[in-house]
């Protein structure tokens, strides 16, 4: 364990974070291992941090303020599908998106997810 764990912290979030989280939803991975490996660095900075051996994963990121990086990639697809929608990206959302005309109360953004029998 590092003495201050609010430097270490701090290097973290300024120097690997931003690592880890670049362009996630281009290269967003989805096989089990390379997720793990990307978790694994994660998991090595929060064991750095506290000396506490019993202390979980999931415990020592709620301590320290962090999430896991899959609810960042979750984050960040939200984010992209915002911009799509509004405009900042030089996409038509018709591509990827069909909006729902089925007239139910609420706002005109919402999505239609088909079934699919396979």
């Amino acid at each position: 364990m590092y003495n201050n764990k609010v430097t270490m912290l701090q290097l973290y979030k300024t120097l690997v974070r931003p690592k880890l989280e670049y362009c996630i939803q281009a290269w967003r991975p989805y096989l089990c291992k390379d997720i793990e490996l990307l978790e694994k660095v994660q998991r090595r900075a929060t064991k750095l941090m506290f000396s506490d051996k019993l202390l979980g994963y999931y415990d020592g990121l709620r301590k320290l303020g962090l999430t896991t990086l899959e609810t960042w990639k979750l984050c960040g697809d939200i984010v992209e599908v915002f911009k799509i929608f509004k405009g900042f990206e030089n996409v038509s959302y018709n591509t990827y998106f069909t909006l729902s005309q089925s007239g139910l109360r609420g706002h005109s953004f919402k999505l239609y997810k088909p079934n699919f029998r396979l």
